[in-house]
């Protein structure tokens, strides 16, 4: 596979055309980001963190039925995905109250919440990723009906394979984002990564009470270097997948 000219540079990922037409190349950076940029840092070893952490869980999820656009990891920090036509959503999804929920809300951060919250904002840094609901998306063409259903229906399995996933290693799901884009024949499918970086995760190993990070929280509230919390995500997703069975590409 040759890699060719770029062609998204975002907060953490490049991604290159390929000698494939189907085939995107992603490149995982160092790069930390918070409050839509306004914080940055170059964190050495947190692109090839990511990038494992995304191809495990991708595989994980792929032994429990949830397909996506990964194709393999190719190196360290690189791995090859499906071109994808990308809709400008932030897929959201929470199960405890935390960060800007709880904060909107007034409610306590660690509130278990009685039902999984979809959300879903405007892909926009320029607005500030601004709320969007059902009538919004389908109003301004970013989705049929048909596609927000789907959609939906598979943020909400993501949801279900993944708290399953994270609790077999003792950790809590908090919240995620994710994002999700149509192949060439119309298949709508999970996207982009799913990491630290873009979950909430709380070791529920006994740490006396106290709330234990292990995503980019620690970055974002100044807690502490999110490589130790990284390093231990990916060890234990490792430890997951080899006792499962499942091959890691």
């Amino acid at each position: 596979m040759e890699k060719l000219e770029k062609l998204y540079e975002g907060k953490a990922k490049k991604m290159y055309a390929t000698d494939d037409p189907e085939v995107l190349w992603v490149e995982y950076s160092n790069q930390a980001t918070a409050f839509n940029g306004e914080k940055k840092e170059q964190i050495a070893g947190k692109g090839q963190l990511n990038n494992r952490i995304t191809t495990v869980l991708f595989d994980l999820l792929k032994a429990r039925g949830v397909e996506s656009h990964f194709i393999k990891q190719i190196n360290e920090t690189d791995q090859l995905v499906r071109k994808m036509t990308m809709f400008p959503l932030e897929i959201i999804m929470r199960n405890v109250a935390a960060g800007s929920f709880a904060k909107r809300y007034g409610v306590e951060e660690g509130t278990e919440l009685k039902k999984p919250i979809l959300e879903f904002c405007l892909k926009s840094d320029d607005l500030g990723d601004p709320f969007i609901n059902d009538d919004g998306i389908i109003a301004l063409g970013i989705a049929t009906e048909e596609e927000l259903a789907e959609i939906s229906r598979q943020a909400r399995e993501v949801n279900k394979q993944l708290s399953d996933i994270f609790s077999k290693i003792d950790v809590k799901l908090v919240d995620f984002k994710i994002e999700e884009g149509k192949t060439s024949d119309g298949t709508i499918l999970l996207a982009d990564e799913i990491t630290p970086d873009t979950c909430r995760l709380w070791d529920q190993k006994d740490h006396s009470g106290k709330v234990e990070h292990l995503d980019k929280d620690l970055f974002r509230r100044g807690l502490g270097s999110i490589i130790p919390a990284y390093e231990e995500i990916d060890s234990r997703l490792e430890a997951l997948a080899k006792a499962e069975g499942v091959e890691i590409k």
